[in-house]
């Protein structure tokens, strides 16, 4: 016959319990990280492209209110800041998107080619994003 006690129980139980990790403490790889951020890049687009939409509909009612915001954005560091960080998430976005369109086609699988794919678009990423900085100011 079979033991049920408390203490056998107990144990299953406790066996099947979810673990709560911390994920602050975790070293996190690479092609995850950047995976991460292709996803945040995305809420930052979404949130980017309403303010984008308020200010195109702002900038269509008159005439003065389209040289009223020219000027704003030509003076404004804050504007420009905010300009520049949803063409940040958009380059991001776009050359994570094309790392993970060539992963889908077979090209870099292997734990060695997502670490050098993940590398590539940090790379190219920050050369776009500085350039588009420089386009800014």
């Amino acid at each position: 016959m079979l033991n049920n006690g408390p203490d056998e129980c107990d144990k299953t139980v406790a066996d099947k319990r979810p673990v709560n990790l911390d994920l602050g403490a975790m070293k996190w790889p690479l092609p995850a990280i950047t995976s991460i951020t292709h996803r945040i890049s995305g809420v930052i687009l979404v949130a980017g492209t309403a303010v984008l939409l308020w200010l195109l509909d702002e900038s269509l009612t008159s005439e003065e209110a389209f040289n009223s915001l020219r000027s704003v954005l030509a003076s404004s560091l804050i504007f420009k800041l905010i300009v520049w960080g949803v063409m940040s998430a958009l380059i991001y976005h776009s050359v994570a998107g094309v790392k993970h369109l060539c992963m889908d086609l077979g090209y870099g699988e292997s734990l060695e080619g997502g670490i050098t794919a993940a590398k590539l678009l940090i790379a190219i990423a920050a050369v776009l994003i500085v350039l588009a900085g420089a386009l800014i100011w």
